[in-house]
């Protein structure tokens, strides 16, 4: 299992491939897993946002954490996995908990209870019983899905609670991760894509970051350089990714990773489930004119 020492760097919430039908495509997800762990990330997310979760069955999350066991020992690497297990639901969130510890997640990724815009002690204690399963807990802030943001206080007691090693800001800007940075030793990484250098110079340690699904060698470079302390390169390296950034999220993810990732040949089709769509015809070219001036570099 892992500690907070392993939060930092670029933890990359990975796709999940489907074909035409809709069933899942373990062939893809194979290949795409496999090219995620040459460029030397430092974990990966199985059933984030970004892999929809919404949509993937338990029964599909467990093969897919499974596929992602056995990539790991044929790469020799140990690279953490980090199972997103959390509802709105406390009690299914600790039933899904319980059964990542039981599929060897290193560890899990639990949002902040949505839709029941739940009072500030209630995401306490909900944190606090899915702590109790002892598989060590990431939470994820992301009051743009949930309807609920935490306070710096709320966030400062759930980062207290034993067993929980860390936190993914997604609530839009820096302010929170300012604010714990002096208040706690345990790490934040930066969720929201574009913010992700202005967060690493606030103090975050990483990032959780949907984007590096694609150019994942750039986004592990720009974070080393700004972790070496050269910022102005780091700003740099940032900079020139922003344009894919902007356009991945023009539209809902991971429909847009998919579209990129299905035109570059590393899965088979870039089918998502309803309630996403494929991209539009207008985002499509967009990114096939990044893609074109991309290869032409």
């Amino acid at each position: 299992m892992m500690n907070q020492r392993d939060l930092q760097g670029i933890y990359v919430p990975v796709i999940t491939p489907f074909l035409p039908d809709g069933t899942l495509d373990t062939p893809s997800y194979r290949a795409h897993v496999k090219k995620l762990l040459a460029h030397g990330i430092q974990g990966l997310v199985v059933n984030g946002t970004t892999g929809e979760s919404p949509t993937v069955s338990w029964e599909e999350v467990k093969a897919l954490t499974e596929e992602t066991r056995a990539l790991i020992r044929e790469q020799g690497t140990s690279v953490p996995i980090v199972v997103g297990t959390g509802t709105n639901d406390t009690a299914a969130t600790v039933s899904r908990t319980e059964m990542a510890a039981r599929l060897g997640a290193d560890g899990v990724l639990v949002v902040v209870p949505y839709y029941s815009r739940p009072s500030q002690e209630g995401i306490i204690a909900h944190f606090r019983q899915v702590a109790q399963i002892g598989i060590p807990v990431i939470v994820y802030e992301i009051p743009a899905r949930t309807g609920v943001r935490l306070t710096v206080d709320t966030a400062r007691t759930i980062l207290d609670i034993d067993g929980v090693i860390g936190m993914k800001d997604s609530s839009g800007g820096t302010e929170l991760v300012t604010a714990l940075t002096p208040l706690t030793d345990k790490p934040v990484l930066c969720g929201e894509d574009p913010c992700l250098f202005d967060a690493l110079r606030a103090g975050a340690a990483g990032g959780m970051t949907a984007s590096a699904n694609v150019y994942t060698d750039s986004f592990c470079e720009a974070y080393r350089l700004a972790a070496s302390g050269r910022l102005e390169d780091a700003g740099a390296a940032f900079a020139r990714l922003l344009p894919l950034i902007r356009l991945l999220f023009q539209e809902p993810n991971p429909s847009p990773l998919k579209w990129l990732l299905a035109r570059q040949g590393v899965i088979a089709s870039d089918a998502v489930r309803l309630p996403l769509t494929p991209i539009t015809g207008g985002l499509a070219d967009a990114l096939e004119r990044l893609l074109s001036s991309h290869e032409r570099s």
